[in-house]
């Protein structure tokens, strides 16, 4: 378990409440949760921090966690998003087991549930349309009115109940609602409505419903009825616990599971509201659901982060009770610290400019050392071709370079990466437009591997790729999807769409890779010397053309952000 005595450890709160609970016998020692997704949509780097939370808690305390997918509004669901989201779960590195539940598995019971409501006086059917039922409850300051078809007799109340089932009605012709107060402060509480009629066919029981549970019948039954101790919410349903206990405390069922709510996350230069994740999908503003640039679990392991990076990231912002903003350059220094471990070196060249090595034999090949990871000495070494022509980067060479640019112009000595010096002799332009589009160098031969015998020392050294054995590829490199840090903020005359970053995908063909990449596997995640870390694209490569993204580049922000907090005086 975490030390929550040093300050250092992120806070979470329900941690504390479980060991109060075992401490006192609650729930005979038992820890159960669910993680319980609406299949409308993918998951997103929001709902990773409640998979996180929800399976975290139950490894610790060896308890269960259930999968069940909250399936009550057939009219947006799909197939499609059940199996991105148990993909999503499984490659998180969490396992339900046996436990994948479905709240429509539970419509039976839910139904006879709702009758024996309406038997004890508790429910009715109301016939107002949605539009006054909305008109009659009130404001916050203001109580609600009752509606005229709340006191009609138990027994029309079930007869009516039956017919809707049946299919005898239109959406929109009648509710079940609870019978409550219409004064109640907690608007929610003011008579809510448990069951509405949709003639859509559900995905796992075609037609044979025309009627549907609300969430807030659904969620707490379904959670008594697996026998749940901690269902965890986020913040937004801290109003919908008084209707969560109401239920469970008129129905008396076996199981008495309690609510909690912790504070959902928010992250800066992005939006997690699926229905504005939809939108981005449905007008083409990203290439679909998994794009690297959505927030969405499926679009973060295209881009190359990895579920250990993402655990711990969610580890790492910790569960408080009230809601904050965290900044987008704490989950990119997560994951750049997971891949500076784990990821290979390669040398890739994104905007090639030819080098002939004048001095070079013509024809000549020959094999370099090069390491794999100076993190993990066991990941060894390879060898690397250098030969008489060779790419490096267009921005490595300036004819008329500014001061403080240490790279490569004429007449100056740089280093090549685990090969030799080279000092430009020449820049050769195209006579049409004036671009530099080669360079004229000459080589030390006795400064192989990287180091003058003499001592000179040379201020630069650049990454580099042979042109004989050079793989083509394909390079994005992507950025934030949004300009603005709030795109969410209420902007007069505008939507989040307004704020979206025209420049966040540049894709570069022609980059030129060093040969080690003939066998990477799609997945594979590298760091391209001096250039950031890639991942090797599944979805769009092919064995002619690698197609890699850009996951994070080396640049960190949030280390130097923590660097200049450290020297802040106490």
């Amino acid at each position: 378990m975490a030390d929550t005595s040093d300050p250092r450890t992120p806070s979470n709160f329900i941690k504390a409440v479980i060991e109060e609970d075992l401490k006192a016998g609650k729930h005979q020692g038992r820890v159960a949760t669910r993680f319980p997704p609406e299949p409308n949509g993918y998951l997103h780097i929001g709902h990773a921090k409640s998979i996180c939370l929800n399976f975290g808690l139950a490894q610790a305390y060896g308890g269960t966690c259930n999968l069940r997918f909250d399936d009550t509004n057939p009219a947006k669901e799909d197939v499609e998003y059940v199996d991105s989201i148990k993909e999503d779960v499984r490659w998180l590195g969490f396992d339900w087991q046996d436990r994948e539940y479905y709240a429509s598995d539970y419509f039976e019971q839910l139904y006879g549930l709702a009758v024996r409501l309406i038997r004890d006086g508790k429910a009715y059917v109301d016939s107002l349309s949605s539009e006054e039922i909305r008109e009659y409850r009130g404001t916050l300051t203001e109580a609600g009115r009752e509606s005229p078809f709340r006191h009609r007799s138990v027994e029309e109340n079930l007869d009516l109940f039956q017919r809707m089932r049946d299919g005898q009605f239109e959406e929109g012709d009648h509710v079940l609602r609870a019978k409550i107060d219409m004064a109640h402060p907690n608007v929610l509480m003011r008579d809510p409505t448990l069951y509405r009629i949709r003639r859509a066919p559900h995905h796992r029981t075609g037609e044979r419903w025309c009627i549907y549970p609300m969430y807030d019948f659904t969620h707490c039954i379904s959670d008594a009825i697996e026998c749940i101790t901690h269902s965890l919410c986020t913040l937004e349903f801290e109003n919908n616990r008084a209707l969560y206990d109401w239920v469970l405390d008129q129905l008396d069922l076996p199981c008495r599971p309690h609510q909690y709510e912790f504070a959902r996350l928010n992250l800066n230069y992005t939006v997690l509201s699926k229905r504005k994740l939809i939108q981005l999908v449905q007008q083409g503003v990203v290439g679909g659901w998994d794009d690297p640039r959505m927030p969405t679990i499926s679009g973060l392991r295209r881009r190359g982060y990895t579920p250990e990076a993402i655990r711990n990231f969610c580890e790492r912002i910790g569960v408080a009770k009230a809601n904050s903003i965290v900044d987008i350059a704490l989950l990119e220094h997560t994951v750049r610290e997971d891949l500076n471990r784990r990821a290979p070196r390669r040398m890739a060249v994104l905007r090639p400019l030819r080098v002939v090595i004048e001095n070079y034999p013509q024809g000549g090949v020959e094999a370099l050392e090069a390491v794999n990871n100076p993190e993990d000495p066991g990941m060894g070494t390879r060898t690397v071709p250098f030969s008489r022509i060779i790419y490096i980067e267009q921005e490595d060479f300036r004819e008329d370079p500014p001061k403080k640019y240490f790279r490569l112009a004429p007449g100056r000595e740089v280093r090549l990466r685990y090969a030799y010096f080279i000092t430009c002799r020449e820049a050769i332009k195209d006579t049409t437009t004036g671009e530099i589009v080669e360079l004229r160098c000459t080589y030390d031969p006795a400064t192989r591997g990287g180091n003058a015998p003499d001592g000179r020392k040379v201020k630069a050294t650049l990454h580099w790729v042979s042109a004989g054995q050079a793989i083509d590829a394909q390079v994005r490199l992507y950025d934030r999807l949004f300009v603005k840090p709030d795109p969410d903020e209420k902007v007069e005359g505008k939507t989040f769409l307004d704020f979206i970053n025209t420049n966040s995908l540049e894709t570069l063909d022609g980059c030129k890779l060093e040969p080690a990449f003939a066998d990477t596997a799609p997945g594979a995640i590298y760091q391209f010397e001096r250039l950031g870390y890639f991942c090797m694209d599944g979805k769009d490569s092919t064995p002619a053309r690698p197609v890699f993204n850009r996951s994070v580049t080396l640049k960190d922000t949030w280390a130097r952000i923590e660097a200049a907090e450290q020297k802040q005086p106490n």
